[in-house]
């Protein structure tokens, strides 16, 4: 890949970009497929990219972070998501739908507290706001948090928690006046050593099987009244802004899978013959090449722009839903359409586990589903676009 003229990147840009691009190479490359049989949680690599600064990149240095940009973490996360989607997701969970809220809607003694060990890679953050019966509609949330004093109870389940059974601290969304309904939400900080707070089995997943997804269930656990992000009531608008940032992130995941399962089919093509040429040669296969580095291309472009976006609106403030959802759509679409083609390239050896080709294909079906799933993002995008509330 060529730098695009049209994002100039610096060299703070080049150099965490090439360092991740190493690190992934070199560390996970060779355990990625091991660990996608396994289902195991990859617990020394995510430490060693904590290590790295690679869990907190736009976080500040104060708080244990790189105190980088978004397009840095852009960058990064690509790196890393072309080896291996599972160990991408961690980072962008930790990066965005947890280290990022709490920065923004966090008081000094949240950010010390909750965020500098995850940024530093000693802890893995969660973020918790589907339910069985809830997802995008949040208003019909079932969990409760009850204020008790000092205190708040907690009781509800939550579902599809990535990192749940892992996780150290958790971002937790709970109605504390349900007759609100979205106005009724809360949003809170829970320690994982927490009494109360019990971990459910771990989905058997089609794909990012290193990364662990869980229900969590909360029976009467008390937490601090202190540990609440934001005020009450506050905790949708706080979901929605985050979510913003974790679309960038899916997004960056969507399009690392993407440039992996096109690497190989272009290589593979050049490589095959049939009827004494290159398989690449032939229009079938070709124009299949042309529209997979396409739409790779304009999902980087809009992935760059959203992330821009953001770095904007820490400074004008405002919200950057629809660049995020754009990029988001497109580029989870890209995913899936590339790696569906590389898997028809590859014929019978894309449906091999001898070849990667079919984990990322398992793998890029997921980005069309969390953190919105494509359909709420055309809901997204259509009513900004329209004026609509």
């Amino acid at each position: 890949m060529t730098d695009l003229p049209i994002y100039p990147l610096t060299t703070e840009h080049k150099m965490l970009r090439d360092a991740a691009r190493d690190f992934a190479q070199k560390e996970i490359s060779p355990i990625a497929a091991e660990f996608d049989e396994s289902g195991e949680f990859p617990h020394a690599t995510i430490k060693k990219m904590g290590a790295l600064g690679f869990m907190g990149i736009e976080v500040p240095e104060e708080y244990g972070g790189a105190g980088m940009d978004c397009l840095s973490y852009v960058l990064a996360l690509e790196e890393i998501c072309k080896v291996d989607a599972a160990h991408g997701v961690i980072m962008s969970v930790n990066n965005s739908l947890y280290c990022h809220g709490i920065m923004q809607f966090g008081t000094e003694e949240q950010r010390k507290k909750f965020i500098t060990p995850i940024a530093t890679g000693e802890a893995i953050g969660a973020y918790s706001l589907t339910e069985p019966q809830s997802g995008s509609d949040a208003g019909t949330m079932k969990s409760r948090a009850t204020r008790d004093g000092d205190f708040y109870v907690l009781n509800g389940r939550k579902s599809w928690v990535t990192s749940g059974p892992v996780a150290d601290y958790f971002v937790v969304f709970m109605m504390t006046d349900p007759d609100k309904k979205q106005k009724g939400v809360s949003a809170f900080l829970v320690d994982g050593k927490t009494k109360g707070i019990v971990r459910g089995k771990k989905e058997p997943k089609l794909g990012i099987r290193a990364s662990a997804t869980s229900e969590i269930i909360f029976e009467d656990c008390r937490i601090p009244a202190e540990n609440r992000l934001g005020a009450e009531g506050e905790g949708f608008k706080i979901a929605m802004t985050v979510l913003d940032a974790g679309r960038i992130g899916i997004a960056t995941q969507a399009l690392g899978i993407a440039e992996a399962a096109y690497e190989a089919a272009r290589q593979y093509a050049g490589q095959r013959e049939a009827f004494g040429q290159p398989i690449g040669a032939f229009q079938g296969t070709g124009f299949k090449i042309a529209d997979m580095k396409t739409r790779i291309e304009a999902s980087r472009l809009l992935i760059y722009n959203a992330a821009i976006a953001k770095e904007k609106s820490k400074e004008a403030g405002g919200r950057y839903s629809i660049e995020a959802s754009m990029a988001k759509l497109f580029a989870s679409e890209t995913a899936m359409f590339v790696t569906h083609q590389s898997v028809q390239i590859h014929g019978g050896m894309g449906y091999s586990k001898e070849l990667p080709v079919e984990r990322y294909f398992r793998d890029a079906k997921i980005t069309e589903i969390y953190e919105g799933t494509s359909e709420i993002q055309r809901l997204v995008i259509s009513r900004i676009e329209l004026g609509l509330k």
